[in-house]
């Protein structure tokens, strides 16, 4: 009888160290690592902080986040407007070169879109691809024929993935309305982006949604 008692309590003991732990986990860890939310683990981690604090401005406080996402839009049409461009050129078939002339129509806007916050709210913007960026050219400019199509598509889908998940957290909590009308149409924009791309049947989904 004593032997079972003291069995009972050494499996209580067990059960609420686990709990313990479990609950110290979700504390710690990101949600997102349990949910496996590939785009929301992306844009959380997806944007940097310049470490100059929120702003007040007088379209609303401009936080780190903001000021980050202004910089990625503008980032985007630096590599994405010549892409575009040269599935409009280079494209082997009809949907690669609809999906260019909606890259080269889509990012032009959000280019003056993205300049016009950085004039009005003092944001400095890049003016060159970044080194990620150069390379996706570059693979696309050394491919030809059908590769091009493929390489082209396979580069701005993912790419296009990943940020879709972060206009949508700064859609969601920027508290700044210009930042938040850019936030509003990226989100048109690269939706639509994402759909020409899938609609030319290139995309491999099971590269896309490889989190490792």
């Amino acid at each position: 009888m004593r032997s079972a008692m003291t069995s009972g309590r050494a499996i209580g003991t067990v059960l609420i160290v686990f709990s313990l732990v479990a609950t110290l986990a979700a504390l710690v860890l990101p949600s997102d690592m349990f949910e496996g939310n590939r785009a929301s683990a992306l844009a959380r981690a997806g944007w940097q902080d310049d470490g100059k604090g929120t702003w007040q401005t007088k379209y609303g406080p401009l936080t780190p986040m903001d000021r980050d996402f202004i910089r990625k839009v503008r980032s985007a049409g630096l590599w994405e407007l010549p892409a575009g461009r040269a599935a409009q050129e280079r494209g082997t078939t009809e949907s690669v070169r609809v999906a260019g002339d909606h890259l080269v129509d889509g990012h032009t806007e959000l280019d003056k879109r993205s300049i016009k916050c950085s004039r009005a709210m003092n944001v400095s913007l890049p003016n060159q691809p970044n080194g990620s960026q150069k390379e996706y050219l570059g693979d696309m400019e050394r491919a030809s024929g059908k590769k091009f199509d493929r390489v082209l598509v396979e580069h701005l889908r993912r790419q296009h993935g990943i940020v879709f998940g972060l206009v949508g957290l700064v859609r969601d909590q920027t508290r700044n309305s210009m930042v938040r009308s850019l936030a509003t149409r990226a989100n048109t924009i690269v939706l639509d982006h994402i759909t020409v791309l899938e609609d030319t049947g290139l995309v491999k989904f099971e590269d896309i949604n490889d989190v490792t």
